[in-house]
Parts: C-alpha cells; sequence; structure tokens
C-alpha cells in the first residue's frame, strides 16, 4: 500500500495515525502529509531524535533505554504506544480509534551504542487486529538512503497490519 492508500484505509475504517520518528526525522511524516486529505488521518509527529526525548515526549522506559540503547526493538514498540497514547489524550480522541507507528535506528555515518549502521526498527500500536508489532531491518547504503528504506519500510508494515 502507498500512503495515499494507507490514509484511505485508515480513514475508511474510521482511524487516526499517529507517528514517532527518530532516524527518518520528519520524513515519514512527510510521506503522509505530502498526501491531499492528510489531515482527515494524520492526528501529528513528534521526531524524538535524541535519546532523552524519547522518554520525556514518548514515555519510553529510562532504564531500557540506559540498558538497551535507543536503537532497539522494545525502544521502537514503546515509542509507538507511547505516541499513540500521548496524541490521543491530547486531541480528545479515543486510543482504540489511533494508530501509533514509529521508527528507530542507526542511519550512519558512524555506529551507535555498538549497534551497526543500517539496524532499524518500525514498530506499529494498534487496536483489537492490528495488534502491535515490530518489524527488524538492515539496510545498507548511506544515511539518505538508509532513511528512505526505513520510509517505505515503515509504510509497507503499516499496510500489512491493516490487511490482517
Amino acid at each position: 500500500m502507498s500512503a495515499a492508500e494507507i490514509l484511505k484505509n485508515l480513514e475508511s475504517r474510521g482511524f487516526k495515525l499517529a507517528i514517532a520518528e527518530s532516524l527518518t526525522g520528519g520524513l515519514l511524516s512527510a510521506e503522509f502529509v505530502s498526501v491531499a486529505g492528510a489531515s482527515k488521518v494524520l492526528l501529528g509527529s513528534i521526531v524524538a531524535y535524541q535519546t532523552s526525548l524519547k522518554h520525556e515526549l514518548l514515555g519510553v522506559s529510562r532504564t531500557l533505554l540506559e540498558n538497551q540503547g535507543a536503537v532497539d526493538p522494545e525502544v521502537a514498540a514503546q515509542m509507538a504506544a507511547g505516541i499513540r497514547t500521548k496524541l490521543a489524550n491530547k486531541t480528545n480522541t479515543n486510543e482504540s480509534q489511533v494508530i501509533g507507528i514509529a521508527t528507530t535506528g542507526v542511519a550512519g555515518p558512524d555506529s551507535q551504542d555498538g549497534i551497526e549502521v543500517g539496524t532499524v526498527y518500525v514498530a506499529i500500536s494498534g487496536p483489537g487486529s492490528i495488534g502491535d508489532a515490530v518489524f527488524a531491518h538492515q539496510f545498507s547504503g548511506g544515511r539518505e538512503a538508509i532513511r528512505t528504506a526505513t520510509v517505505s519500510e515503515a509504510i509497507a508494515a503499516l499496510g500489512e497490519c491493516l490487511a490482517q
């Protein structure tokens, strides 16, 4: 599914979308915002690039961040759940109508906390049959290639979760 198809699917099912980004730095949000009418579905996004902001803004466990670092599947899962809860509360939207998606990883040029460049996690947090899922990826190439691949795979992951 494309970003446009996902937004149409979400709208037809009465869902809203909340996005938490790290390595993608707003690229995932921009992909959805580029679709006319995105405001019917997209609640908003938070780019929590610094590790501390993942805790402060998204509620990721401080202990998890200290022990595992920011590039970890559970961190991605907590980011997706955190953005879902936060934006549902801030917009007075029932959380059962909100799907959260999050990206975290290492785009390079250097490894981070011993994590190899290209390591990426995309997480989805949603109600009912959509459920929660984390997708692990290992991309190659430079920063922009890794970030672009992450956006593509995040959209694909969300499409996969919606198709279930």
